[in-house]
C-alpha cells in the first residue's frame, strides 16, 4: 500500500511526505522530482520550454506508470489534471489531500511560475485554488487541514493505521 498527498503548491507535500515515511518506514518519492530527473531540468524550465499542455502530459505518463509499494507519494499540485493519473495513484492507496487555505499559500508560495507551478495565462493564485480545490475534495480519502508538519504527519499516521486495521477486520469478516 501507498499513500499518496495532493493538495495545492506549498501546501506541505514534499515536506510532509518526508516526515511521514520516516514516521511509518515507508519509502518516499516526489513526482515532481520524477519529472525533472525525466527532462534534465526544473519544472519551472520544463513548463517554459515545452508548454503547460505537454508539462501535464508528460506528469499524467510518468505518475500513471508510477510503480512503487509501501511508499509516500508526494505529487505534484497539477496531478489532480489527470483521471488517468490520479485514478492509477488512488488505487495503490489512500489518497490524502493536504488542505491549506488560500491566505496561507500565497503567504508561501511566493513566485508561482518561479515555483513551477502550472498556471494559464492570466491564472492568479485565487483562480487556480477555486478550479484545483473541488478536485482535490472528489478524490480524497481523507483531508488534513493546516497544522505543524510533524502533527500533520503523526495524523495522517494515526488515519492510516485506523484505515488497514479497519480494512483487514473487514476482509477477516468476509
Amino acid at each position: 500500500m501507498n499513500i499518496i498527498l495532493v493538495g495545492m503548491p506549498a501546501s506541505g507535500k514534499s515536506t510532509v511526505g518526508v516526515v511521514l515515511s520516516k514516521l511509518l518506514g515507508f519509502d518516499y518519492v516526489d513526482t515532481d522530482i520524477l519529472i525533472q530527473r525525466s527532462q534534465g531540468k526544473c519544472l519551472e524550465h520544463i513548463i517554459a520550454e515545452k508548454g503547460m499542455e505537454a508539462f501535464l502530459a508528460l506528469e499524467e505518463e510518468i505518475c500513471s506508470r508510477l510503480d512503487v509499494f509501501n511508499t509516500v507519494v508526494a505529487t505534484g499540485g497539477s496531478v489532480i489534471y489527470s483521471e488517468a493519473a490520479i485514478r492509477h495513484l488512488s488505487e495503490t492507496g489512500p489518497v490524502v489531500y493536504l488542505k491549506t487555505d488560500l491566505p496561507e499559500l500565497s503567504r508561501r508560495i511566493g513566485d508561482m511560475r518561479q515555483r513551477g507551478v502550472v498556471l494559464k495565462p492570466g491564472q492568479t493564485m485565487e483562480n487556480l485554488y477555486q478550479e484545483r480545490v473541488p478536485l482535490y475534495e472528489r478524490w480524497a480519502d481523507f483531508t488534513m487541514e493546516g497544522e505543524s508538519i510533524e502533527h500533520t504527519a503523526e495524523r495522517i499516521k494515526a488515519v492510516i493505521t485506523n484505515y488497514i486495521e479497519s480494512c483487514c477486520t473487514s476482509e477477516e469478516e468476509s
